[in-house]
């Protein structure tokens, strides 16, 4: 926060390591449990004016699949505890579009069928698990948007 404060605060801060735009603040689950504390709240004030701004534009394809590992952990972390809360709407999509992707993938029916093709087959099985990663990525990206952007 504070690099961001001191440089440019019209653009977003580049990560250390891969020096991409960072465009989306977690904070831990330690920060929120701390709130009550002056610095803390600051920080988080700053954190959500930091979403705020840079947070909600689009993102490529790429900075997508980049994202995905870390998206989908924390998703799973948050609906295995019980004492974080999902919306009910988004916890039934990410559902069926699971179960939906599952069905297809396991079906026989196919848009490239395997024993027709052989490997090159597979393609459409991982094309639409990779689409509903990526959906679903997408449904929590914006709960954790709309969830530390103060709105």
């Amino acid at each position: 926060m504070l690099v961001w404060r001191h440089g440019s605060t019209l653009q977003p801060c580049k990560c250390p390591l891969c020096r991409r735009p960072i465009s989306l603040l977690v904070p831990t689950e330690d920060t929120i449990r701390n709130r009550s504390d002056s610095t803390v709240s600051e920080v988080l004030a700053n954190l959500e004016t930091y979403n705020r701004l840079f947070g909600g534009g689009s993102t490529s394809l790429v900075q997508r699949m980049q994202d995905l590992p870390f998206l989908l952990r924390r998703l799973l972390r948050e609906m295995m505890d019980p004492q974080r809360t999902l919306p009910l709407v988004i916890r039934a999509r990410v559902y069926i579009a699971m179960i939906l992707s599952a069905v297809y993938i396991v079906s026989p029916i196919d848009i490239i069928p395997e024993g027709v093709l052989g490997v090159v087959g597979l393609l459409d099985d991982l094309l639409i698990a990779l689409i509903c990663f990526l959906h679903v990525a997408a449904l929590y990206r914006s709960v954790l948007y709309y969830r530390h952007a103060g709105s």
